[in-house]
């Protein structure tokens, strides 16, 4: 091994999850976890005081500050090291979140070890690394656009597949039911449906939202 071990804040809610990677990591010998973080916040924290070379970051935390905000701060800095999600969904909203964010790249949590390492090296480098799957989605959605439908919209489908009423995602959101019908409106149009039956199916189809 030549040179120093290249250094990894892990920033995922799962202790078990933590655990597990410092340990692949760890037998490497040239990748060492020097940092770990529950939620967004305290990865922030622990930037503003340990020097890493590369942080794999989660999306979705239990609590505190979620993954898409905390790599859009990180990101803000050109002196900031790169951010490679590691997180186990692949929605086309997830996906693009991230990468507007400024994530260098996007794995999956089933990707095998190997292969993870190889991302983290190349974001070290500055690379971009996608998994095969998330290549795909972002190819297709490059080959076939269609009108992207807002974070509120996204949110707004969520609710629906959960079998909210238009009441219920007013309260949720805090906004009117009004608000919600116009959004309503908007995300039928863009996906081409009539009904939030139609909606859902459609959502989930093209992966804006996971059927979980």
């Amino acid at each position: 091994m030549t040179g120093a071990p290249l250094r990894i804040l892990l920033v995922d809610d799962h202790p078990v999850v933590r655990r597990g990677l410092r340990a692949m990591f760890d037998e490497r010998g040239d990748m060492a976890v020097v940092a770990e973080a529950g939620d967004g916040q305290e990865a922030l924290d622990t930037l503003a005081t340990t020097g890493v070379d590369v942080v794999l970051m989660d999306l979705r935390m239990s609590a505190g500050m979620d993954g898409v905000t905390a790599t859009r701060r990180i990101t803000r800095s050109a002196s900031s090291p790169p951010v490679l999600v590691l997180t186990t969904y692949d929605t086309d909203a997830d996906i693009l979140a991230a990468v507007e964010a400024g994530a260098t790249g996007y794995m999956l949590k089933d990707a095998p070890n190997e292969e993870l390492c190889q991302a983290v090296a190349a974001a070290a480098r500055g690379e971009t690394t996608l998994a095969p799957h998330v290549a795909a989605r972002l190819m297709g959605r490059v080959r076939s656009p269609t009108p992207a439908l807002s974070s509120r919209e996204t949110d707004i489908l969520r609710a629906l597949a959960r079998g909210l009423s238009n009441r219920e995602i007013s309260a949720e959101l805090f906004v009117s039911e009004a608000t919600v019908k116009t959004h309503l409106v908007h995300i039928y149009a863009k996906l081409g449906v009539d009904n939030r039956t139609a909606a859902i199916a459609v959502a989930m189809e093209r992966g804006i939202i996971s059927p979980h």
